[in-house]
């Protein structure tokens, strides 16, 4: 087995161990089990004659509640994210654990890029995990599905592999408490640029639309939740919201648009800048 592939295996069994992973799964089956009694409750609601609300109606309002709860699981992964990665080098490194293991024939960059695919392989299986069983609950619940699941789980899993990535760069210079911190208030600076832009877009403002784009590029995390948005909207709210215009577009929780290719594609893009830095800066680390 290659030496990145072993590392990254003793990453994933390590992180298992952690109560922070048992924590994090009982929470989520709680907020699960709570948010689809909540959701069950749309169905019972009932118009001012008594009749039951039409299922475009239901459908609707489960779509807004569910990018309500979909930020929150966002957030718990960004944080989540940050707090493993903060400390994946600087505490091996300050516990003397990478001086031990360098001493063998292996790479600095096997063992970055090693520990990055242990904690994105469990990143990505808790956003497909948690954010199947949301959706399972929800279309239990309401019968409603967002027209595009699979895409839904792909934005969330990359948002928490973008913090992850973040976490990971800055942990090879500063200790993890602080690379963790780090990493989280870019991740909701970077949410409250994106709110700044949508403002600017309503208010027909280049300058504030600029502080969205820019942040966009710095660190894509906003960009990609517009992506999990849009793929939780019904076709029809997508319509209402481009026939409003500038006014539609200035939601913070509605995207009129899927993500364009070349954001995309900056996005991958984006993943091999910070990678290779991470590398370039541990290489050159006293340990």
């Amino acid at each position: 087995m290659p030496p990145l592939l072993v590392i990254a295996r003793l990453t994933v069994q390590e992180s298992s161990r952690r109560r922070l992973l048992l924590a994090l799964l009982i929470l989520t089956l709680i907020v699960v089990g709570v948010s689809a009694w909540g959701f069950n409750k749309i169905t019972t609601v009932t118009r001012s004659d008594g009749t039951p609300l039409p299922p475009e109606q239901v459908s609707l309002i489960t779509s807004q509640l569910l990018i309500v709860v979909t930020f929150m699981f966002s957030g718990v992964l960004a944080l989540s994210a940050a707090v493993v990665a903060g400390p994946l080098i600087s505490g091996e490194v300050e516990s003397g654990l990478l001086l031990s293991m360098l001493a063998r024939p292996l790479r600095r960059s096997e063992v970055v890029i090693g520990k990055w695919l242990g904690l994105a392989a469990l990143v990505a299986v808790y956003a497909a995990g948690a954010g199947g069983l949301e959706l399972a609950a929800v279309d239990w619940a309401t019968g409603y599905l967002p027209p595009h699941p699979v895409e839904l789980l792909v934005f969330v899993a990359a948002e928490g592999l973008i913090l992850l990535s973040l976490g990971m760069l800055l942990s090879t210079r500063l200790s993890g408490i602080t690379a963790g911190v780090i990493a989280l208030v870019a991740w909701l600076m970077a949410w409250i640029a994106g709110v700044v832009g949508d403002i600017g877009t309503g208010l027909q403002n280049q300058a504030l639309q600029n502080v969205g784009v820019v942040s966009h590029l710095l660190l894509p995390s906003d960009g990609l939740w517009r992506g999990a948005i849009y793929a939780m909207e019904p076709d029809t709210l997508i319509a209402a919201m481009r026939a409003l215009g500038t006014a539609g577009r200035a939601n913070p929780f509605a995207a009129v648009d899927p993500p364009p290719i070349e954001f995309l594609a900056w996005v991958a893009l984006w993943f091999a800048i910070v990678l290779g830095a991470s590398i370039a800066s541990f290489r050159t680390r006293e340990i």
